[in-house]
């Protein structure tokens, strides 16, 4: 229905404004001291018997040693301390962070180093953490790189052998010997660079071998696991030496072929010794250490060192380690063997660099990339304590700020309103600062506020408590005839009215109705339209001449804006009958009693306009318009009348409860009793509803015509009214 603006509320004298209670203080909290976290908590006690239980248990087990029994109880006791110490870990945390961390100034200065300090750690970190990884790649890279130099120096040798022994078998110990001699004058780091020839055919040279061979015999046959593939080119380990040291060897083995037959197999040995990890030192910068082997073996095998003591200590960077694969020349058994390495950063650097050949400013490309580093990273540790301390002081003058508004709000807390805050900046704290000297300055208007907030809920209340008094309190004894009504205001107060009328001879009135809007005003109309009614249904029987005089009176008092919708019924009980008139308020439903009846529920909707239209001709047009229709009365017929804040509930998506379906639930429920089918009507409403909230009042009245009534309990054949008990309960009446 239409709703109306509320008219203003008249203004009052303002009374005085209450005062503030005191300040009361937040309760003590002291921290418990240690004794008595100990012996008055449970974690204490806990801590205290776990101690000593394993202070016994250390004591017995030193002693005569711990049956079963005891170790199990040296675990619950360790499990004891473990969650006491815990206990008092989580304890002394929110001790720290309450303490800590309640002013502000240590929370800004602890923000700036979690944001400022704390990162650009996290970045240097960073790229230590990448210099770390990039240097021991590198030094491990450098160190593979000359030791596959020494491989592929190695298989080079053997190669040029077997094609030279192919050509000439009968030269083969002449070809042994030059390439031996060959291998010796070339650098240093191959002088020790050892050379057999092993036949392997009737046909083939006999053996023959050049070099020292002094790092383990020299072969005189070739493992069957060799045989299978053509050559081999890589590391094996070698025999232990006299000391216990294993020795890495750099082997190539060659077949040598002619034609089609296999005369044998070259194999060039270069040991991996001291010499030989000189000359890797000078050639890529990086020290070798020991050499451990690993694999199959149950245990690693110490390798040779270097001769120069290593340090212990730790350090993030100088070592390294590289790892190859070394095979047992007998079994042909894989071996992982591992070569801890020691470098120096600036040694490494140095090598990398020596690549750039330019020069700039008389330095080498790397000395001015190094120098240009150097730079930036002052720039940033200074960068990051000036910004540090600009951080810190930042922090101070925003606190005093701060603490500045914290007494201010004591001294409000306290009942102080003339305690105003200097104004020390013009920037966002001191706009604050202003704010709060307002802020101050208005309280007592928001108490004045909150008073007359409260006065005028106490004013709700009260008128509401009289509009409930208006409506029919307790349920109406009418024999013949259950009646049922409900009115649940939307707000406080609202504008749904119902009522019942005795009647001269014994009838029965019946009215519903509904002022637009809702609030005080509706509610007063509500009232004044109860008084009219009330004096009206004594003169007028006919329920269209009571709705015209009604229109005709209450039209000159109603505001402009304002009408009324309503329904008037006159029930003859004696005759079976029910006369009704509709001034533009919601259809009444009627269901009739009987299996048989084609059309059981029916939707009564007599013409009729609103009432209390201040528009010229709106009287007569009134008249025109209103019907007046009446309708037999049988035992079990149903009559609900309603408001539209029934048929227009709405659920979340906006939907409307409907005619159609209350019309559906009387005609399913009919023929339940009135209070009953009230109360189904209801849940109906309220699972359709949902959790949106109410937006209009809803009223409803039910009837149910029952048993006919002798003559003689209402006097000549007509049924009495008799008036029940009040009932209080509040926006339900049954």
């Amino acid at each position: 229905m239409p709703r109306s603006r509320l008219p203003a509320p008249p203004r009052t004298s303002r009374p005085t404004p209450p005062e503030l209670p005191g300040y009361v203080p937040p309760p003590d909290d002291p921290t418990p001291s240690p004794r008595d976290l100990l012996l008055t908590t449970w974690p204490g006690r806990l801590f205290l018997i776990a101690a000593g239980l394993k202070v016994v248990v250390a004591v017995l087990r030193r002693a005569t040693g711990l049956p079963d029994a005891l170790e199990i109880v040296s675990s619950a006791a360790t499990i004891g301390l473990i969650l006491s110490v815990g206990y008092f870990v989580w304890r002394l945390f929110r001790l720290l962070k309450r303490r800590l961390l309640w002013r502000v100034r240590r929370k800004l200065i602890l923000s700036y180093i979690f944001i400022g300090v704390v990162p650009a750690l996290l970045i240097i970190a960073f790229f230590i953490l990448g210099a770390f990884v990039v240097s021991i790649n590198v030094s491990a890279y450098l160190f593979r790189d000359g030791y596959d130099d020494i491989v592929s120096y190695a298989s080079l040798a053997a190669n040029a052998a077997a094609n030279e022994i192919a050509r000439n078998p009968a030269g083969t110990v002449e070809t042994v010997a030059r390439v031996q001699r060959n291998a010796s004058l070339s650098e240093r780091r191959y002088r020790a660079l050892s050379i057999v020839f092993v036949p392997t055919d009737e046909k083939a040279p006999r053996p023959a071998s050049a070099g020292e061979w002094g790092h383990t015999p020299a072969p005189d046959r070739i493992p069957p696991w060799l045989r299978v593939g053509r050559e081999f080119v890589g590391t094996v380990a070698g025999d232990p030496n006299e000391q216990g040291d294993t020795l890495l060897i750099a082997r190539a083995a060659v077949p040598v072929m002619q034609s089609a037959n296999r005369l044998g197999f070259v194999i060039v040995d270069i040991p991996v010794d001291g010499q030989m990890l000189d000359s890797l030192y000078e050639l890529t910068r990086i020290k070798a250490g020991s050499i451990r082997l690993g694999g199959d073996q149950a245990n690693a095998i110490s390798g040779i060192a270097d001769g120069t003591a290593t340090s212990d200590r730790f350090t993030l960077f100088g070592r390294s380690v590289t790892m190859l694969d070394a095979r047992n020349w007998e079994t042909g058994a894989l071996h992982r063997a591992t070569i801890a390495n020691t470098y120096s950063l600036r040694g490494l650097y140095e090598k990398l660099a020596a690549a750039q050949s330019a020069q700039v400013s008389g330095m080498s490309m790397g000395q001015a990339i190094l120098f240009i580093l150097i730079i930036v990273a002052v720039l940033f540790l200074i960068i990051q304590l000036v910004a540090l301390v600009m951080g810190l002081a930042l922090a101070r003058s925003i606190t005093s700020s701060i603490h500045q508004l914290f007494m201010g709000t004591e001294r409000v807390r306290h009942g102080d309103f003339t305690h105003r805050i200097n104004i020390m900046s013009n920037d966002q704290l001191g706009e604050l600062a202003g704010s709060f000297n307002q802020m101050i300055g208005s309280i007592e208007n928001l108490l004045q506020t909150a008073a007359d907030k409260k006065r005028l809920e106490e004013e709700l209340r009260i008128a509401r408590q009289i509009q409930m008094s208006l409506l029919p309190r307790g349920p109406l004894d009418v024999p013949g005839l259950a009646v049922s009504g409900l009115c649940v205001p939307a707000r406080e107060v609202g504008g749904d009215y119902y009522d019942f009328f005795k009647l001269p001879g014994d009838l029965l009135g019946v009215l519903i109705a509904d002022v637009s809007g809702k609030g005080t005003s509706a509610a007063l109309y509500m009232a004044e339209l109860k008084g009219l009614v009330l004096s009206l249904s004594q003169i007028y029987l006919s329920p269209r001449q009571l709705l015209v005089e009604v229109n005709r009176i209450i039209s000159d008092n109603l505001d402009t804006r304002s009408f009324i919708t309503m329904t008037y019924a006159v029930i003859d009980l004696k005759a079976g009958r029910m006369t009704y008139a509709r001034a533009g308020h919601t259809p009444l439903i009627y269901m009739r009693s009987g299996s048989g009846t084609t059309e059981p529920v029916r939707v009564l909707v007599p013409s009729g306009m609103v009432v209390g239209l201040r528009i010229p001709g709106a009287h007569e047009k009134f008249m025109d318009l209103l019907e007046e229709e009446s309708v037999d009365l049988i035992n079990g017929d149903v009559i609900v009348l309603y408001t539209d804040g029934i048929s227009e509930a709405m659920n979340a998506d906006a939907d409307l409860f409907g005619d159609s379906r209350l019309s559906r639930i009387v005609e399913e429920h009919g023929h339940l009793e009135s209070s009953e089918l009230r109360e189904r009507i209801l849940r109906e409403i309220e699972a359709f509803v949902g959790a949106a909230d109410q937006h209009d009042d809803m009223t409803m009245i039910l009837m149910k015509v029952e048993q006919p009534v002798p003559a003689h309990l209402g006097g000549p054949g007509v049924p009495a009214l008799t008036s029940a008990p009040v009932d209080q309960t509040a926006g339900t009446h049954g």
